[in-house]
């Protein structure tokens, strides 16, 4: 059944439709934030890691330690409700409460502790770490295809700018010119915007296909698959009733004394 759910969720998260779809660009502003954001993930997390390391022989790096695992924790839960917010997902159902935490009258140092999931930890700083490189990749990636597409659309403009202005013929040499084939400026502003739509069509595509990418590798469906937290079980009160059974068996001994 969760896993049902899950693949219903994944297809509400994908974009149709890419040039219409507020997603796309909405994704368009992630991706360009994501270059930034991943750096500044990544200083965080390898500064307070490095200090709180160097500081456990004077004890404070020990809290500052489970302190960095709590805010690496907070940072990937923030990107994944990012992703969710972007792609307009469903807000995923509650965590099940841990009914096993910290008793009372601990300290909270052992609280602390306790509530420290090693294999946590080290996702979380894996997926820091990924989310700087794929940051980078995409942020590359994203700015190539869109800059192929709005360059030959543009063209056409540009040319005419640089004519006027200029006297800068950019496509005095060009492919058709080596190949001899003779097409007037206006036929050659022609194909250029049609290639340009094309690829501005295919970066849009691209650009949704990278959110995808970044929607699996930060975990978002993930809690789509946690078990949801059940109701907690209604006291029900047996019904009080009456005393039938002693009547029916109390019952022939009277009758007993009225006969006789």
């Amino acid at each position: 059944m969760k896993a049902v759910e899950a693949t219903n969720v994944a297809k509400v998260g994908k974009v149709n439709w890419a040039l219409f779809n507020p997603k796309t660009y909405a994704t368009m502003l992630y991706l360009l934030l994501s270059l930034p954001l991943g750096i500044i993930y990544l200083t965080v997390a390898i500064t307070g890691l490095a200090l709180s390391i160097a500081l456990i022989p004077v004890f404070i790096g020990i809290p500052m330690f489970f302190g960095m695992a709590k805010l690496l924790n907070g940072i990937v839960s923030f990107e994944q409700s990012l992703i969710r917010h972007i792609l307009r997902l469903p807000v995923p159902p509650a965590a099940v409460p841990n009914y096993a935490q910290a008793e009372a009258g601990q300290n909270w140092f052992m609280r602390m502790v306790k509530g420290f999931d090693g294999e946590l930890f080290f996702r979380n700083l894996m997926l820091v770490i990924l989310r700087f490189i794929t940051g980078i990749v995409f942020f590359a990636v994203m700015v190539t295809a869109l800059a192929l597409g709005i360059g030959f659309i543009a063209l056409p403009v540009v040319h005419i700018i640089l004519m006027n202005e200029m006297k800068l013929d950019i496509l005095e040499n060009t492919l058709f010119t080596y190949f001899h084939i003779d097409w007037t400026y206006n036929q050659q502003y022609l194909l250029s915007e049609g290639i340009g739509l094309v690829l501005f069509w295919v970066a849009l595509r691209v650009v949704n296909g990278l959110m995808q990418v970044q929607r699996r590798i930060m975990y978002v469906d993930e809690a789509y698959l946690q078990p949801t937290p059940e109701p907690a079980p209604t006291q029900f009160h047996a019904p009080v009733q009456p005393q039938y059974e002693e009547y029916l068996e109390e019952q022939p001994t009277q009758e007993k004394l009225w006969l006789a």
